[in-house]
């Protein structure tokens, strides 16, 4: 019946399965969650690979190690490789670092002495910013030099005209022209470029603050903090009355308002008309990171300035390439400042370029599937008795704020979050689909949020009370709808019911 349709993966396999190149991995026990979140314990030992900015990837432990061997690094010294000497120089500045000994590598390599704290914020600076090497880069050097026997089988396409396929499929998407996109290693990196942007054009206008609204992605709010000594958080996306407030105080010292349409993982919107009509008083750019939305369920040109997508999710579809997107909107002012926003986006290896340029041809097809999947699936948690509390796009408050904005009535995005009235690890352990970090799949995927990307605030009791003024629920499970029959989908939750 349906578990053969979906099965038990075990902990530690690759999401997609058999891929070296996946950017998720199976934690398939809400144990095994804990156990990688508390750094020890039976997961630890399965967990090889993972989300690329949070693991470091098999190929890239064995270049460091080549590496380190190569130029006779001696053990005080940490290797930690990079996308690009661009990267090298952001990462040697921020902590004055300097390699004695001279490197010369298709990528970037900086030395890291052992034993001190230095090692660790780097690797979570790195980790902020998105410039991780490349799996695929890696895995080309290290075939080329005999270190591997063979290399992962896929479906590419040409590298010439590669870039173009990807960057006029989000032009045509987002209505833009292809001049006003550029293509980042990852949603991080591209966040990261158009945050670093703005604030050296804004500081020239004494413009020094940037606002946060609602309660961002980790990274994202991390990347913020990084670049502006001065922020203001609204983590209630639905009050403008405060902001309206901050703005009538602080309006003309704001840099920029960056948000998400809709949030993650509680899929939230924003009044955006009213948003845009605060943004143009007081002539404030706002930034969106549309990667739930897609281009092909809202359209967002008529308030963003600039949006952000990160192309490994839903444009991707198979949790096995590492990109982002910048995308300038033609109507901003801002647009013809390209070139201070692109220029801090690193460079994207060209493999990667490849497999997303197959992958994205599917984009729309993909969206549009999913979308009637998720609807569906809605409707039938809203007749179970073991859900608690549904979080998914289209509620009736989003649909009145997305109105404007929205495509068609099937504009659902493909995430819902449950919480339940039985035990979460209980309902989280039962399930058979794929259980991991990252969205956008064509298969169904499950993650539970806070556990993923708040676990230390699950540690103390003032963490709690902090996840519950957010509104962030502890026992959060994330769906990420696939493309699979929908019936199958609704009939492996069925199984809870027992």
């Amino acid at each position: 019946m349906n578990e053969k349709v979906f099965k038990h993966i075990e902990c530690g396999e690759t999401l997609p399965q058999n891929n070296i190149h996946a950017v998720s991995v199976s934690m398939p026990k809400l144990q095994d969650v804990i156990d990688y979140e508390e750094g020890h314990g039976e997961a630890i030992e399965k967990i090889k690979s993972g989300y690329p900015r949070f693991i470091l990837h098999p190929y890239l432990k064995i270049l460091a190690s080549y590496i380190k061997k190569k130029y006779s690094v001696c053990d005080d010294y940490e290797v930690v490789l990079l996308s690009s000497q661009n990267a090298v120089d952001i990462v040697s500045d921020k902590y004055y670092i300097h390699n004695k000994i001279e490197i010369d590598e298709p990528f970037g390599v900086i030395l890291v002495q052992n034993g001190t704290s230095q090692l660790q914020k780097v690797l979570m600076f790195i980790q902020h910013v998105g410039s991780n090497l490349s799996s695929r880069l890696a895995e080309d050097y290290l075939f080329d030099i005999g270190l591997i026997d063979k290399k992962h089988e896929e479906i590419i396409e040409k590298s010439e005209n590669a870039k173009d396929i990807v960057t006029s499929t989000l032009a045509k998407a987002y209505n833009q022209p292809q001049d006003n996109i550029a293509l980042a290693p990852s949603g991080m990196n591209a966040i990261y470029s158009v945050v670093k942007g703005l604030r050296s054009i804004q500081r020239r206008n004494g413009r020094d603050i940037l606002v946060q609204l609602g309660w961002l992605y980790l990274d994202t709010m991390n990347i913020v903090k990084h670049h502006y000594e001065q922020t203001k958080i609204f983590p209630d996306i639905k009050n403008l009355d405060l902001l309206e407030e901050y703005f009538a105080v602080y309006g003309f010292k704001i840099s920029g308002i960056i948000t998400e349409i809709p949030t993650n993982p509680l899929l939230q919107s924003v009044d955006l008309p009213r948003l845009k009509t605060l943004c143009k008083k007081y002539n404030i750019p706002l930034i969106i990171d549309a990667t739930l939305s897609t281009p092909y369920n809202l359209d967002l040109k008529e308030y963003a300035d600039i949006l952000v997508e990160s192309l490994t999710k839903f444009a991707c579809g198979n949790a096995d390439v590492l990109m982002g997107a910048v995308i300038l909107n033609e109507k901003s002012k801002l647009a013809y400042m390209n070139v201070e926003f692109f220029k801090h986006c690193d460079k994207v290896y060209i493999k990667d370029i490849q497999r997303l340029a197959y992958e994205i041809k599917d984009y729309e097809k993909r969206v549009k599937i999913i979308s009637k999947n998720t609807k569906i699936l809605v409707e039938y948690f809203k007749t179970c008795s073991y859900i608690d509390k549904i979080y998914y796009c289209l509620s009736s408050e989003n649909e009145k704020n997305y109105k404007e904005v929205m495509i068609d009535e099937n504009s659902y995005t493909g995430l819902i979050s449950l919480t339940f009235k039985k035990p979460f690890d209980e309902i989280y352990d039962n399930l058979n689909f794929s259980k991991g970090p990252s969205l956008g799949t064509e298969f169904t995927l499950l993650m539970p949020y806070t556990y993923l990307a708040h676990y230390d605030y699950m540690k103390s009791e003032s963490g709690l009370n902090y996840l519950n003024k957010i509104g962030l629920p502890k026992d959060l499970l994330r769906i990420s709808v696939g493309v699979e029959n929908i019936d199958d989908i609704i009939n492996e939750f069925k199984r809870l019911e027992d």
